[in-house]
């Protein structure tokens, strides 16, 4: 895999850092990735689904919600 010079010199720092190699590094990102966007597009599609079928969280429900999460 070509990387630009600036992020094949941060990938060398990183992997020295952690005793490791960077393909080993790039794998592990690249994984990472797979499975964020995997479960992402998953979400979405339960999403999709869901509003498909009309259930929807109104506009009160979604104030609760973010009222408990962010207090004050």
């Amino acid at each position: 895999m070509r990387l630009n010079p600036d992020l094949h010199a941060k990938l060398t720092r990183l992997a020295t850092q952690q005793g490791r190699d960077s393909e080993s590094l790039v794998v592990e990102a690249v994984e990472r990735m797979v499975n964020y966007d995997e479960w992402f597009m998953q979400e979405v599609e339960k999403g999709l689904a869901a509003a498909d079928r009309g259930e929807f969280v109104d506009h009160e429900e979604i104030r609760k919600l973010i009222d408990r999460r962010y207090p004050g």
